[in-house]
């Protein structure tokens, strides 16, 4: 071959060597490590997921807990070699406008191929629909107010509604004391607050109870003395409370201070070893319906509890519970759907049926909403208990 042909066949065979290695980069299981992509079998499948909860503020409980459960969670996962996963974390301060800044930082972020929170309900309200438009998965481990699911297809959540939980609280309550007569009593100018109160008043009237008044007031108040003089000259056998822990705590201390003594059933806000720090003793006679417990003689709740004193110095609470299993029913997910793919997530989270956690048996419905039964506590003696 003359020196005229040699110099362009070398340029040519070299080039196609460069696209043959170019073309056959996916096989060689190092760029998806890099980038959260796919993985062959047996290879680990890592992702990027983000992280919207409320860190500061008056709600800053909730967050931190359930910022904590992730954390746990995401070690232990780690650790077993199948997913790798990591957070990206963002406060949203419980406020809907910050909670949108955050979410829509994280999706702008390509690599991250799912979200987890935000923490309240309403908030929910205004990221949900981002996130389904931007076909990126997202599951609400708090979110409890009715039709978060319905959102859109790629909204979920893994924390038990309160049109489930409300009515087993109620149900359990009525039934004990004989309950003929009762006050509701809501939070306004919240979202998932008004939704609570609307399953209390329904269910309230599906039971054929008397409800004598409906009382409001607004996060951050600090006196209740009207509402609750109000409630107190009505004689009422039980009193329906949907509130956040704060607002919850002193509206039960100023009551029993006042000497209305009857039970109070609460949502899900409700539901917080803060009321116990905050209220004292004024706390006892508070109903709550949960999918935590964290007394159950389980070795796995146990074994969680241990590892979560350990790490935190504090014992979990359900929205700790809730948060350290939502992500590993997204790590189960994760790793059926085989990478990093967001629509591919988003199909395997509807395949899941009975995944074991530490709150029992995971399913979602067709809609993303979690399939499970709650158990009633009532707080004596400064504890949770169940209430029989």
């Amino acid at each position: 071959m003359s020196q005229l042909f040699k110099k362009p066949f070398l340029a040519i065979a070299v080039l196609m060597l460069v696209l043959l290695t170019a073309c056959g980069g996916k096989g060689t299981g190092t760029e998806p490590k890099e980038e959260g992509g796919s993985s062959s079998e047996g290879e680990v499948v890592n992702a990027k997921i983000g992280v919207i909860s409320y860190m500061t503020g008056p709600g800053a409980a909730y967050g931190e807990a359930i910022t904590n459960g992730f954390k746990l969670a995401q070690k232990e996962i780690n650790e077993k070699g199948e997913v790798n996963i990591e957070l990206v974390i963002e406060d949203s301060a419980g406020k809907q406008e910050q909670a949108l800044s955050a979410a829509q930082k994280l999706m702008s972020d390509d690599s991250i191929v799912a979200l987890l929170g935000p923490t309240l309900s309403t908030e929910m309200n205004v990221v949900g629909p981002e996130a389904d438009l931007n076909g990126i998965p997202i599951m609400g481990t708090s979110t409890t107010a009715e039709g978060i699911p319905q959102i859109g297809e790629y909204v979920f959540r893994n924390s038990i509604p309160e049109a489930l939980a409300i009515p087993a609280s109620v149900k359990k309550a009525v039934d004990k004391y004989d309950v003929k007569k009762v006050a509701i009593l809501y939070g306004n100018d919240d979202v998932f607050t008004k939704s609570g109160f609307d399953t209390m008043k329904k269910v309230a009237e599906d039971m054929g109870l008397e409800i004598t008044t409906i009382e409001t007031f607004q996060k951050g108040q600090a006196d209740y003395n009207a509402q609750l003089t109000k409630i107190k000259s009505q004689n009422v056998d039980l009193i329906l409370a949907s509130a956040l822990y704060n607002e919850g705590a002193v509206i039960m201390d100023q009551a029993r201070k006042m000497g209305i003594d009857v039970p109070f059933v609460g949502g899900n806000g409700f539901n917080s070893p803060q009321v116990i720090e905050i209220a004292g003793e004024a706390s006892n006679g508070l109903i709550v319906a949960t999918p935590w417990f964290g007394d159950k003689e389980d070795p796995k709740v146990q074994e969680f509890n241990t590892k979560y004193e350990a790490a935190y110095k504090k014992k979990p609470d359900q929205f700790a519970a809730q948060a350290y299993d939502a992500l590993y029913i997204y790590a189960e997910a994760i790793k059926n759907a085989g990478e990093a793919d967001r629509d591919k997530i988003k199909d395997a989270l509807l395949e899941i049926k009975d995944l074991e956690g530490i709150l029992g048996k995971f399913s979602f419905d067709k809609d993303g909403d979690v399939i499970m039964d709650p158990t009633v506590l009532v707080i004596e003696e400064g504890k949770f208990k169940i209430f029989e």
